[in-house]
């Protein structure tokens, strides 16, 4: 007689999209819900290896902060979840399972699924604006952050030692184009920066600076209200910086970057803040979307995809406590979906009702620079130190890992004692490049497919970049 030996049930997989603050954090509530639960893993794919705080990504830009202490380890985070680092190359809702690439020779590797939760969340949107995506300096990514600290430096350094007075006024031109959090942060982080860095170039004076705010709207700020937003343009217009409204970006070339309305302002550095789209894999998902973002339910799954969820930047959660509307892509929103999708996975996978998502926004900040923010908090506004007060010591609560708290709070320490750096500390012609190997991989192919022979040319590049980067190292 011979004796069968009975297969073990296959687990459950749970597959999380996305690093950011939806993923990340529909990951720890899912290893805390599941914990003990041995017949379920779960799947976290991420392009990065750690978790982003983005709130605090402008004190990167403006040397206020080192560049480590505002990422997390993902795999320090996450202790019981497994962490695959690559990039996501096509999702086959159909068959339930994600082609991923990974490392540098991009190995394709099959993850299957039982439950998905698609958590891509956002792009820069260069709205195909001429010379934008090859020469203007997104803010989304810590890459981004210190490309723009690297950029400022080297123009500081080009302009003490430049004669042409035009073109030295092209180099300590810098234009941020957008008005809303991003970009009035970004902008007063590198106003302050660049004015407390003058004194180390001995050529230059605080008359040769020009900085830059563009805006589309009649006032910048327009989340917090009308008068929060003539505060800080008063604020801002106080300290140097030129605030330009109802105007946009018409173009860009190496010296210059032109507005609608024909005015051209001589400016080798422009931060592009003023737009963001989907992550392009969800485009050609076989799912309901409205406004470029997949349409979830209240409990967020995705319509007619019962194992599919959403949250975060990518998804359209609709508030069902004003009929059409949907709540806002930010972090505290994407925090507590990642939390609600975690829940009513563990529910459906344990035969448990589904709860509802909802939430009101708590409060919206913004640092303006110089000890001075601007809060709407439970609809009351604050302005100047107690709001800029309030802005560290929320988000210094809500940054993860004690170690680094402590160690932000200790550069911000140190920023109160001593001046800023001024070292810049990276190589711009890869970054460039790398820009562009970005920029191909999200604008081309068919739901996540590349074109090989594009991807193959930007690669070629950033190898000669490298082989250049290697000989100016060597003695």
């Amino acid at each position: 007689m011979i004796a069968r030996v009975a297969r073990r049930p296959r687990k459950k997989r749970i597959v999380i999209l996305g690093g950011g603050f939806g993923g990340v954090y529909a990951a720890i509530h899912l290893e805390k819900l599941l914990a003990r639960e041995s017949a379920v893993e779960i799947c976290l794919v991420s392009r990065d290896n750690f978790f982003l705080f983005t709130p605090m990504l402008h004190e990167i830009a403006a040397s206020d902060l080192e560049i480590t202490n505002i990422v997390n380890p993902l795999r320090k985070l996450l202790r019981k979840v497994e962490v695959v680092v690559g990039d996501v190359n096509e999702i086959d809702l159909p068959n339930k399972r994600v082609l991923i690439s990974r490392g540098y020779r991009n190995d394709s590797q099959q993850v299957d699924y039982d439950h998905l939760v698609i958590a891509l969340g956002s792009i820069t949107n260069f709205y195909d604006i001429p010379g934008l995506a090859d020469l203007a300096v997104p803010m989304k990514s810590l890459r981004d952050a210190i490309q723009l600290r690297a950029q400022i430096i080297q123009h500081l350094e080009e302009a003490n030692s430049e004669c042409n007075p035009a073109d030295r006024q092209s180099l300590l031109t810098f234009v941020v184009a957008g008005g809303g959090f991003a970009g009035v942060e970004t902008v007063a982080a590198l106003n302050d920066f660049v004015r407390e860095a003058l004194p180390f170039y001995p050529n230059l004076c605080e008359d040769m600076l020009r900085v830059m705010l563009v805006h589309s709207g009649s006032v910048i700020l327009p989340e917090l209200g009308e008068s929060l937003g003539r505060y800080t343009q008063k604020v801002l217009a106080r300290r140097g910086v030129e605030v330009r409204l109802s105007t946009r970006v018409k173009s860009m070339t190496e010296n210059s970057v032109f507005l609608v309305d024909s005015v051209a302002i001589p400016s080798r550095t422009l931060v592009w803040t003023a737009g963001t789209v989907p992550s392009p894999l969800i485009f050609s998902l076989p799912c309901t979307k409205e406004r470029g973002r997949i349409r979830v339910n209240q409990f967020l799954q995705v319509s007619d995809w019962p194992d599919v969820w959403a949250v975060g930047d990518c998804a359209f959660v609709p508030d069902i406590r004003n009929s059409g509307k949907s709540h806002p892509p930010t972090a505290q929103h994407a925090i507590r979906e990642g939390k609600v999708v975690a829940q009513n996975i563990a529910a459906a996978l344990l035969g448990r009702p589904l709860k509802s998502f909802s939430f009101r926004t708590i409060g919206l900040l913004a640092s303006i620079g110089r000890r001075t923010g601007v809060a709407r908090i439970f609809g009351f506004n604050f302005s100047g130190f107690f709001a800029w007060w309030m802005w560290r010591t929320i988000y210094l609560s809500k940054l993860p890992g004690l170690d680094k708290k402590v160690r932000v709070a200790f550069d911000w320490t140190l920023d109160l004692l001593f001046p800023k750096d001024v070292c810049a500390v990276h190589d711009l012609p890869y970054r460039r490049d790398f820009h562009r190997l970005e920029h191909t991989r999200n604008t081309l192919g068919n739901n996540g497919r590349y074109q090989a022979s594009a991807l193959q040319a930007v690669h070629s590049s950033i190898d000669n970049g490298l082989t250049r980067i290697e000989l100016r190292g060597t003695i």
